[in-house]
């Protein structure tokens, strides 16, 4: 039950990715404008391709993109064999979010290349000059999620033996 409670998460966050990702980048020609304003400073959409990891960090050109592709799918199945079984709630949603965003930003780096950023926020007079995406957000709250969760909903058992020694 837990792994088709995180496959139905991670399902539901690459369709969301992909139409988010479809209308802005495609739909809204995000691609060409390069940027359209929103609630500015608060929201805009700002097109960033990010080649390498966390922010374009470590682009290593073409070879790198194959590199990330399989380093998210087999983080994927690893996260995938870890939640079989998990009880719980926490631990099916933190490694849906996580598994879904990971599947979202593969799917770019093997149709566009490279990951399509472009939600960028700034606030109080810092101009960020970063973007991210719906499956960065997945990402990012399922991994809080398993920081959060995943010990105690991954592994039960050794989690009431502590319980008890305290």
């Amino acid at each position: 039950m837990p792994l088709k409670r995180t496959l139905l998460v991670a399902a539901l966050v690459v369709a969301l990715d992909r139409a988010v990702k479809l209308w802005v980048v495609e739909g809204l020609d995000l691609r060409h404008r390069f940027f359209i304003e929103i609630w500015d400073p608060w929201l805009n959409l700002a097109m960033a391709w990010n080649r390498g990891v966390n922010f374009g960090l470590f682009d290593f050109g073409d070879a790198g993109r194959w590199v990330l592709v399989a380093l998210a799918l087999v983080i994927s199945a690893g996260v995938l064999w870890w939640t079989r079984r998990a009880r719980g709630p926490w631990v099916p949603l933190g490694a849906g979010l996580v598994v879904g965003g990971a599947i979202g930003n593969a799917w770019d780096r093997l149709t566009w290349g490279a990951v399509a950023d472009f939600i960028n926020m700034s606030c109080c007079g810092i101009d960020n000059p970063f973007a991210f995406n719906i499956a960065d957000i997945a990402i990012f709250a399922g991994a809080g999620l398993l920081v959060l969760f995943g010990e105690r909903d991954a592994n039960p058992e050794r989690s009431r033996s502590r319980r008890k020694k305290a």
